[in-house]
């Protein structure tokens, strides 16, 4: 087993565990000494188990789907990072085969990966989940985990698990030993005959679709695969059903969202990828010199922005001296940002975002883009001499590139006609959202006029 990564950065909210009485209403927050202070309501240590080593028979290709690439990067490390961002789990142990095992090491090196171990993945699925309670056991020797209270079973390739899934899960599991997300089954489930005819058919309303993730108190799973036969670990996948057989729990059915589902076959891979590619354009930060006044044209480009984008978050954030603002929106991972140049000469306030964004190293994980907005009044600066000033930007964006940050400058025209700046300011919005859902590495380091 390997040792475990230093310990979880920075955590933007403390676990929160719902009230019992009402486990449909929103989950209450509580911090440590609320949670020691209320017997009952104690926020319970989690761990998380990944079991990844299966080959990929169904995908048709020679990776393993988990390691298959997404936009350059393996889908597990997906999966990885949507657990890492849940500050409450404690640890993560993923179990992976002997042949993977370095290049599964190469991955937590290159993309940072925190809170995570790995063991050897058995021949099967319930194998490969039982190592990985073994090495979170308290009666393992040497090892470096602590048993925690509550495990998390999660498939390696379901990367899109939201933290407010995992906490149903969990919370239901601390109360009644068992959990687990399902979904309203899509088509009707059938059972054939020997003979290949239909022998009945289940009342699809009344039955649904088990998915992941699934939680347990630690010691009710550990000692069901303990109690485990052969059979069911050579031939058995639904975890709950070994809590309920050995462990006589009845687990809790907890509703999953949408996105639960697994990447199974090789159209998901492309369907995984459009999923993130739309998720991390829903998210605009628009950097501006807070001290300029409410009525420059920035805050125009800015409110049509917000006006035009149906369904995306536009935030504002300043580069002020402590920079709390922006460091928290980037601290929630938003790949996008426009950075509009008003008070400062051209490139300072730009090139001070892009120091924050290195500094975060959130582009390891998916290209941030970044886009410069200058505006042109033709009564102050001549057109040729401004263009001449931007193309510096070339040199920046090569620079940046190498990080898989994507810089291009946008020009706006500044008439002093009310309807034309509206014209060159809705032109300039269309640019933006186009750079920002295209992501073209093609045009990095060009300058664009609207």
């Amino acid at each position: 087993m390997e040792p475990k990564p230093a310990a979880p950065g920075p955590c933007p909210g403390d676990f929160r565990v719902a009230e019992a009485a009402a486990a449909a209403a929103a989950a209450s927050s509580l911090n440590p000494a609320e949670a020691r202070a209320e017997p009952g309501r104690r926020a319970p240590s989690v761990a998380a188990v990944l079991p990844a080593g299966g080959s990929g028979e169904r995908m048709g290709v020679p990776t393993p789907k988990q390691f298959c690439p997404i936009l350059e990067r393996p889908l597990i490390s997906y999966t990885l990072q949507a657990l890492e961002r849940v500050c409450w789990i404690k640890d993560i142990v993923v179990a992976v085969t002997g042949e993977n095992m370095e290049a599964m090491k190469g991955i937590i090196q290159k993309y940072k990966h925190q809170r995570i171990s790995l063991v050897e993945a058995g021949v099967t699925r319930h194998r490969s989940i039982f190592n990985g309670l073994r090495a979170l056991a308290e009666d393992q020797p040497n090892s470096k985990l602590s048993k925690p209270e509550v495990v998390i079973i999660h498939d390696a390739v379901r990367p899109f698990v939201e933290e407010d899934v995992l906490l149903k899960v969990v919370t239901a599991a601390k109360e009644h030993g068992a959990a687990g997300a399902v979904r309203p089954l899509v088509s009707t489930v059938i059972s054939p005959s020997a003979d290949g005819r239909l022998d009945h058919s289940l009342e699809r309303a009344r039955h649904r679709a088990s998915e992941m993730p699934q939680a347990f108190l630690f010691d009710v799973i550990y000692e069901a695969y303990q109690q485990c036969s052969d059979y069911d670990l050579e031939f058995g996948t639904e975890c709950l059903q070994l809590a309920l057989k050995y462990g006589h729990v009845n687990a809790k059915l907890v509703e999953g969202s949408p996105d639960l589902w697994k990447v199974t076959y090789k159209r998901d891979l492309y369907a995984a990828e459009s999923i993130i590619k739309e998720r991390t354009s829903q998210h605009i930060c628009i950097i501006m010199d807070t001290k300029e006044d409410e009525n420059h044209v920035g805050h125009h480009l800015e409110e049509i922005l917000k006006n035009e984008l149906n369904h995306v978050e536009v935030t504002s954030g300043a580069l002020c001296p402590a920079g709390r603002d922006l460091k928290q929106i980037i601290l929630e991972q938003c790949y996008n940002y426009v950075c509009v140049n008003v008070m400062s000469s051209d490139f300072e306030e730009t090139q001070r975002l892009l120091n924050m964004l290195e500094e975060s190293n959130l582009s390891i994980f998916y290209p941030v883009v970044v886009i410069s907005v200058y505006f042109l009044d033709y009564k102050s600066v001549h057109f040729d001499q401004k263009v001449e000033n931007l193309m510096q930007i070339r040199e920046y964006a090569k620079e940046v590139r190498k990080r898989n940050i994507l810089l291009c400058g946008l020009l706006i025209y500044y008439p002093q006609d009310e309807q034309k700046l509206q014209a060159s300011l809705r032109e300039g919005a269309t640019i933006i959202t186009t750079l920002i859902k295209e992501r073209n590495s093609g045009l990095v380091g060009q300058l664009l006029i609207a």
